[in-house]
């Protein structure tokens, strides 16, 4: 065996090892599955008293449902809601917050055939503080430098085009549960 294809050999198991830490690292700890994130590095501006209370069916708990639904409890056992403090190209006015899920958030009660392939290429969202989801910002091409070591380009980027009112609605409609949370959870005018 050649000393290169050794080192290929090595650094991939070295790769593979870093990986499984990081998974592990951030499901088993960093998560906190069903508790308040208090491990955030970043103060946010939304503490717990303007914060809706959540007055969920604790009974909630002991089911597991088909999927994610906007009435899902903040402190359910399939959810964790992090502040983001890994650094990269986010304002620091700005709050990014993750809301990881042991459920499916995609399914076809909510998709129907006609959009799934709009959907699994744009993904679903939620957002608070519009009454419309937010347009691209016009400075996009101004941000595009930033990225361009990864590839990430306008030429790139895959963007779908505005279909008729009624698909547009279909996939409104298929981010209700995700949009509805969003809006239960953080509060518009904040």
């Amino acid at each position: 065996m050649a000393p290169t294809q050794d080192l290929r050999e090595f650094r991939s198991q070295d790769i593979v090892i870093a990986q499984q830490a990081e998974v592990n690292y951030l499901i088993n700890h960093r998560f906190q599955w069903g508790k308040s994130d208090t491990l955030s590095l970043l103060p946010s501006a939304l503490n717990n008293n303007t914060r809706p209370k959540d007055e969920s069916i604790s009974s909630y708990q002991l089911l597991s449902p088909e999927y994610f639904k906007a009435d899902i409890p903040f402190d359910s056992e399939f959810i964790s809601i992090i502040h983001n403090d890994w650094p990269y190209s986010i304002p620091i006015e700005i709050e990014h917050t993750f809301i990881w899920l042991r459920l499916p958030i995609f399914h076809l009660d909510l998709v129907p055939a006609e959009i799934v392939a709009r959907i699994q290429q744009d993904g679903l969202c939620g957002f608070t503080g519009n009454d419309e989801l937010p347009s691209s910002p016009s400075t996009l091409p101004e941000c595009l430098p930033a990225l361009a070591e990864w590839g990430i380009i306008t030429d790139n980027l895959i963007r779908s085009p505005s279909d008729s009112p009624e698909i547009e609605e279909m996939v409104r409609n298929g981010g209700r549960e995700i949009d509805g949370f969003v809006k239960r959870r953080w509060v518009g005018s904040e």
